[in-house]
Parts: structure tokens; sequence; C-alpha cells
């Protein structure tokens, strides 16, 4: 059973590595386009049509892929009030049962996300014109990793003490 948990929660990291240099890509690809943007727009005097709306679509993926990343890491605003007050076993229910919960929620998202995409395939952006399903796209993506993340804590609260990092 040990190494099954710990097969899930390397997986998991493992995915979480690369989300995060997708995530490093996104904020480069904000930075260059903005920064060009600013330039184009007060140097030059005519600013892109694209740039905006790429930088507005990477600010969506890095926004629903972070909350999944960040919510692996504990990283996510938390009160921790409870978890304070109570004994160990106590916490670690508590911190599996907000996993469930989260797990939860991001199937709802994920159902949803899938629906709300499929729907706006035919839909183009105005300046770069490429489907809307590839900025809708970012919901289902991030609910997905939300739901693998919450397996991983909860893999990881389920294993002992001694074993986790």
């Amino acid at each position: 059973m040990q190494t099954v948990l710990t097969a899930v929660v390397r997986g998991v990291d493992g995915l979480n590595w690369v989300i995060g240099w997708l995530m490093a890509a996104l904020m480069a690809v904000m930075t260059v386009l903005i920064s060009w943007q600013v330039f184009a727009r007060y140097v030059m005097g005519n600013s892109l049509a694209f740039s905006e709306e790429v930088a507005r679509f990477s600010t969506v993926w890095l926004t629903m892929l972070g909350a999944a990343y960040a919510y692996r890491y504990g990283a996510l605003i938390a009160v921790e009030l409870l978890p304070g007050l109570l004994g160990r076993r106590m916490q670690t229910a508590l911190k599996i049962t907000v996993a469930l919960a989260s797990a939860l929620f991001a199937l709802i998202l994920l159902r949803e996300g899938l629906a709300i995409t499929q729907r706006v395939m035919p839909q183009t952006a105005p300046s770069t014109r490429v489907s809307m399903a590839w900025l809708y796209a970012a919901m289902p993506a991030g609910a997905a990793m939300i739901l693998l993340n919450a397996v991983a804590v909860i893999a990881d609260s389920l294993r002992p003490a001694e074993v986790r990092p």
C-alpha cells in the first residue's frame, strides 16, 4: 500500500514539476508581450493587435494552473485556527476531509468546464482568430490538476509521517 501511495505522490509531483515550467513559460510570454505592447504603443505609436489577447489568455491559463499548483503545496490562503487546536490524528482527518471536498469541487468544475469549452468551440477570438475553446480549456485543465493534487494530498496524508517529505 505504501508503494502505491508513494507512486501516486511522486507521479503527481512530477506532473506539477512540468506544470511549474509551463507556468514559467506563460509568465515569460506575458512579460515579453506586455513589454513589447508598451514599447510599440508609446515609442512606435502603433500597438500590436494580438498581444493583449494572448497575454489575457496566458493570464487565465496561469491562474487556473497556478491555483492547482499552489493547492498541492499548501500555498493557498487558509484558516489555520482549527487544525492548530486539533491533535495529529484529527488534523489528518480534517486534511483528508478538505481534500475530498476540494476533489468534489474539482469534479464539478471539470464537468462544467468541459461543457462550456465544447459550447464555445465555434467562436473565435477577435485578434488571433483561434477558437475560444483554447481559452475556456483552462478551466477543465485546472480542475483536472486540482483533482489530481487532491488525490496526492490524500495519498500523502495516508502515508506514515517518516515517509513524507
